[in-house]
């Protein structure tokens, strides 16, 4: 790429030993699912933990920005009048109702990240945007629960009849514990049990018991909605399309063959499958439901001679019809999962559930179904079962198998297709990086007033123009200044700032193309930035090239990795309130599980080849700037000059083939890491 005159379009390297480009692209061979191995007590132990998780605070050393509970403004002495939650409130003494707090999570039924618009309940009644948080209501308070990425937009968004719980916090309870403190023993706490995982349910469930409340599953009604009514957006129905199969790798047949093996081999005869891109993935769909996901919501139940997609089959063009078909997979409607279940249990099948994903009205609805099968069988005697067979090796009767889903991680290990279409969408969102910051650079230096959202717009307008461009991966975050410093900041045409060349502005976007997903931030200055903007962005960058030409043995978790992109910071006492990397889906969710790279130490999944991770360490004040660098990187093995112990060593190869625009070397050569 040429080189660009502004110091912020150029490539930065502090020597030419922090910054390489090592690893050629490569290709190799990887089975579907056989690889994966379900450890009971790894599974166990990676589920478990508190719903909102330990956050480190940044240290306070040279740290002049004041915490942002101490610089809120214009907040009113007394609650403000809210007539969604007055509205929510008289709901709770309806017959067949009876409760004293409700809970509205973020989450849709199938625990989706981003969610259709007529599933955003928590953002209707609290009016925060966030993609994550827990708000509670109880008959005199409201409070709401979210992570360090959304303390500042949370305090920017809920007005003050809603009191904001800062998750990770010294002092602040975790939500279950203050449905303790503030409800009287004996109180009933409701929820819409499609909204929870069946384990977010039972963990619920027992730490609210230790106070005796008692967790109450409203099947039949979700609150929220009732008092939504007509103004509730319809449910998403665009069509459905075919993967391609150059860009699958593999087709649904193989996909399923593979899976009924690992039913056998768990001792299953059926599975039931509801996270979204793992529909998609298996039967190689992609839908337009969600924003920037290329999903659609159905459930899979695929069993060990059958396969059925519960989805509304106004979505299901003739071409996708023939594509199940030709895969033996029958169409039902989405709204029937439940009688399904029951059929199940009735005919003693053994089902496959992941209980960290599949929602708690279907777990609790199959754990009902497995009563009465052996209720209606002691009564009646042994009956012939035509389609489950019974044997020494198996229990008599429906039982649940669970363990985590082997969908997740056959995913998360891209093919060579899929490689190939993730490197080909890199290079077409490269180019079109190149010429928004071109254009940026050209309109800076002109003095044109440009406002956050105009810089996001265009930088689609240049992403649209791409072969096989579908859509964002995810709303663009365009901060100026001290909106940089909101992590998941998303600007909004009437409150956005105009860019400061003179501040530092931080862009994190992405892009769904037809062959492949695409994530990646930047952090530029088109003036002089202070001292203190130069040793942190340094850090940053510091830690971002660490991560990067990390070289680890195989069976590594990746929250080994994370102390690796956060050291430079460490050193003078600075951290951030976020992961350092997630997985990313090939033409699929940007966010995707199991791998990450973060301090929660609690997710043990190993990186392996061909999983794709990002890299975006950071650092922010609140108030007055934000800084992240992010690349895609994708899992490789590496070639050292010894095997201790016999085993493989792993590393990185970039995906993300934009440079990393810095200040000039000499501005940072003073900064000692």
């Amino acid at each position: 790429m040429h080189s660009l005159p502004s110091h912020a379009m150029r490539p930065l390297c502090l020597n030419p030993s922090l910054c390489s480009s090592r690893f050629p692209f490569f290709s190799f061979s990887i089975p579907i699912f056989h690889k994966f191995k379900n450890n009971p007590t790894i599974y166990k132990k990676s589920q478990k933990g508190p719903p909102f998780f330990s956050i480190r605070c940044c240290g306070s050393g040279s740290v002049t920005a004041k915490p942002s509970w101490e610089l809120r403004r214009n907040r009113a002495a007394v609650q403000e009048p809210d007539e969604k939650v007055d509205a929510l409130r008289q709901l709770f003494t309806k017959p067949g109702i009876g409760i004293d707090a409700y809970i509205i999570p973020s989450q849709d039924a199938h625990q989706s990240e981003f969610i259709a618009e007529c599933y955003m309940r928590r953002a209707y009644i609290s009016g925060f945007t966030g993609s994550a948080g827990t708000a509670i209501v109880t008959k005199d308070k409201a409070a709401l629960w979210t992570d360090g990425r959304y303390f500042l937009q949370a305090e920017k968004q809920l007005n003050t009849s809603w009191k904001l719980m800062r998750a990770g916090n010294f002092g602040v309870p975790q939500a279950s514990e203050w449905l303790n403190d503030v409800l009287a023993p004996g109180g009933r706490v409701g929820i819409d049990p499609f909204l929870f995982s069946y384990d977010a349910a039972e963990e619920l469930k027992e730490v609210i018991s230790k106070k005796n409340l008692e967790l109450v599953y409203l099947y039949d009604l979700n609150l929220v909605d009732e008092i939504w009514k007509e103004s509730r957006p319809k449910p998403p129905n665009k069509p459905i399309r075919v993967h391609d199969l150059k860009y699958a790798g593999i087709d649904v047949v193989s996909k399923l063959s593979s899976l009924r093996a690992e039913l056998v081999a768990a001792g299953s005869s059926a599975i039931v499958i509801s996270m979204l891109d793992e529909v998609a993935w298996l039967l190689n769909l992609r839908g337009s439901d969600v924003p920037h996901s290329p999903v659609m919501y159905a459930y899979l139940i695929v069993e060990v001679d059958a396969a059925k997609l519960f989805v509304d089959d106004s979505k299901v063009t003739s071409e996708v019809m023939y594509h199940l078909k030709k895969a033996g997979v029958d169409l039902r409607p989405y709204d029937s999962i439940l009688s399904e279940i029951r059929r199940l249990a009735a005919e003693g099948a053994h089902l496959w559930l992941d209980t960290s994903s599949v929602n708690a009205a279907i777990v609790e609805t199959y754990k009902a179904a497995c009563d009465k099968y052996l209720m209606n069988r002691g009564s009646r005697g042994k009956r012939k079962n035509k389609q489950y067979f019974e044997s020494d090796s198996l229990p008599v009767g429906p039982s649940g198998v669970y363990m985590q889903s082997p969908v997740s991680l056959a995913k998360a290990l891209k093919n060579p297709s899929e490689l190939e279409g993730m490197q080909n969408s890199h290079l077409r969102d490269a180019a079109a990086l190149a010429q928004f910051w071109c254009w940026l650079e050209e309109e800076i230096h002109k003095n044109v007033k440009l406002t956050e959202v105009d810089l996001a717009d265009k930088l689609l307008e240049f992403r649209s123009k791409q072969d096989g461009f579908l859509d964002t991966s995810f709303d663009t975050i365009s901060g100026s200044g001290a909106n940089g410093a909101i992590i998941h900041y998303t600007p909004e045409a009437e409150s956005c700032s105009v860019v400061d060349p003179n501040k530092l502005f931080l862009l994190d976007s992405g892009a769904q193309y037809v062959d492949g997903t695409t994530d990646i931030t930047r952090t530029v200055h088109f003036g002089e930035p202070t001292a203190r903007e130069k040793e942190c962005f340094t850090r940053v960058l510091k830690g971002h090239i660490a991560l990067d030409e990390a070289v680890f043995p195989e069976n590594t978790p990746g929250f080994v990795l994370d102390a690796f992109a956060r050291s430079a910071l460490w050193k003078i006492g600075l951290d951030y309130r976020h992961g350092t990397g997630h997985g990313v889906g090939a033409a699929l969710n940007v966010h995707e599980g199991p791998q990450s790279i973060s301090f929660r130490y609690g997710n043990m999944t190993p990186l392996q080849k061909g999983m794709i991770v990002s890299n975006e360490p950071g650092y922010y004040e609140d108030h007055a700037f934000g800084i992240r660098i992010e690349n895609l990187l994708c899992v490789q093995e590496i070639n050292t000059p010894n095997r201790y112990g016999g085993i493989e060593y792993l590393g990185f190869e970039k995906l993300t083939f934009f440079p990393i625009q810095g200040w000039l070397n000499e501005w940072l050569a003073d900064v000692e890491v």
